[in-house]
């Protein structure tokens, strides 16, 4: 990167239908939300790729580790760290259904992942483009590319559906 201190960079994010390949593994980031909510879990799952490989995958799992930092986010950079021996993963790409959070957000930043590919914006605590937008706190030392809306619909439909059943 540039060297200028800034975080996500959620003002020039990109809403996009999603390039061929971001539709894949959007898909299986979406296979993974609909295991987290077979599970009674919020339905949210993440793929971590690097050169066209996915090196971690996460579903969200706060509930059944009583871990709250057990978010699909941070376990497929957990995985994904483990698998490269780094806890640096460069030139990565992280996939995840609906707009992260503020703690996942500050552990792509620590994890220097280049990019972020989001599906639906989450309005209660989304950190990207949402609630908060992390690319305006220029203490951030790291950027991330985001790209927003790949797979929005089917996205936010599998969490609406969550809770519209816990109602």
């Amino acid at each position: 990167m540039d060297g200028e201190c800034a975080g996500i960079e959620s003002v020039n994010a990109k809403k996009a239908v999603g390039t061929a390949r971001d539709l894949r593994f959007m898909e299986m980031a979406l296979e993974l939300a609909r295991e987290a909510g077979n599970h009674a879990e919020v339905p949210v799952g993440a793929v971590l790729v690097r050169a066209g490989e996915v090196i971690g995958r996460g579903r969200n799992a706060p509930v059944s580790a009583s871990d709250p930092t057990a978010h699909a986010e941070i376990a497929a950079l957990r995985a994904a760290a483990a698998e490269a021996g780094n806890y640096r993963l460069p030139d990565a790409t992280l996939y995840v259904t609906i707009e992260p959070c503020a703690m996942c957000v500050g552990a792509m930043v620590h994890a220097r992942i280049a990019r972020l590919v989001f599906g639906a914006r989450e309005p209660r605590a989304g950190a990207v483009v949402s609630r908060e937008s992390l690319a305006a706190k220029t203490w951030l030392n790291h950027r991330v590319e985001v790209t927003e809306g790949v797979l929005a619909e089917p996205c936010g439909a599998l969490l609406r559906n969550f809770f519209a059943r816990k109602r």
